[in-house]
């Protein structure tokens, strides 16, 4: 951590706590109920759950050391420790995770996608566009692809396809095409510059409404270093699977991608797979999921001018209803 930084994180405001407390809490309430935070971050709704749950477990999987540390004094002082265990994990490692455990089933899995609040206020991670930081991003330390080496070594065509796909940003050729022209003279080192650069890509008429210029590549340049889309995909069908009967799912996205992928995956488990011609339903190819949120719902007026972060946050979740059929 560099002096400049603060050692105490900001303060942290999870977002929708009460909604996720009220999805997850009839799962949770038996003792010996195991919840599994696969992003644990800064413990915000796991603090909340044990406090609510005083015979809860849970399991909380974060590959950021400095993010496990911050989380595990937070439960520390609220006395909980006892009842945690912390993993060093990415979470589509999940299944190996509780196999390691020796947990069979859980009862409660939670996803707070996207970048948490310890790695935007701390400059020196690299993912906000508001401080001049090293071009870094990754949200394990110790993993060798940083935003810096995207920025410098990615043809024209695999940065505009990142900054297209993951950031949906209209102008990905320009901001490539200059990109390119720029790391020519001298690499990419700091955000400032690279910001500084999209702002310039972008046409002025555009820039005046959105939020900053450089957000969505931002966004999209920490989604492929940290290939968070990919664990996202791979990790959910392993986390239904964990599952017990009556267990719930519930997954917080903070945009569309994260969402559709999400959307999707749960639309697997509650339909009916009987065919149309069948006279009547199939009870070994009925849902195996209940969905609890009509889409995604969104935070409350009051709650997003509380915490501005939480504007574009959606919730999605689903109770599982039965096991598949083998």
């Amino acid at each position: 951590m560099s002096a400049d930084e603060p050692r105490e994180p900001a303060l942290h405001v999870p977002v929708l706590l009460d909604r996720v407390v009220e999805l997850l809490g009839p799962a949770l309430a038996t003792e010996g109920a195991v919840l599994v935070d696969c992003t644990l971050g800064l413990a915000g709704h796991s603090l909340a759950l044990l406090d609510a749950h005083p015979g809860l477990r849970l399991i909380g999987l974060d590959r950021d050391p400095d993010a496990r540390a911050e989380a595990a004094r937070r439960i520390a002082a609220a006395g909980h420790t006892d009842r945690v265990t912390l993993v060093p994990a990415v979470f589509d490692e999940l299944a190996d995770v509780l196999a390691e455990l020796g947990v069979d089933e859980v009862q409660g899995v939670l996803f707070d996608l996207g970048v948490s609040s310890l790695q935007l206020d701390r400059p020196s991670r690299g993912f906000s566009y508001s401080t001049d930081a090293p071009l870094d991003m990754r949200m394990d330390p110790s993993t060798p692809l940083t935003a810096a080496e995207v920025v410098n070594t990615y043809s024209h065509g695999q940065l505009a396809r990142v900054l297209s796909t993951f950031g949906e940003e209209r102008f990905a050729g320009r901001i490539a095409s200059a990109v390119l022209r720029e790391r020519e003279k001298e690499p990419f080192t700091g955000t400032a510059r690279l910001a500084e650069l999209v702002r310039d890509s972008i046409p002025a008429a555009t820039r005046r409404t959105g939020g900053h210029p450089a957000k969505r590549t931002f966004q999209a340049l920490r989604i492929e270093v940290n290939d968070e889309l990919g664990v996202l995909t791979r990790v959910l069908p392993d986390a239904v699977e964990a599952l017990a009967v009556g267990g719930r799912l519930v997954v917080i996205t903070f945009h569309s991608l994260e969402d559709r992928i999400v959307k999707q995956a749960l639309a697997v488990g509650a339909t009916d797979g009987t065919p149309p011609e069948m006279p009547f339903p199939m009870p070994e190819l009925a849902p195996t999921l209940r969905l609890l949120t009509r889409g995604g719902e969104a935070p409350s007026d009051a709650e997003t001018t509380d915490n501005p972060r939480a504007a574009s946050a959606r919730v999605r979740a689903a109770v599982r209803l039965r096991r598949a059929a083998r």
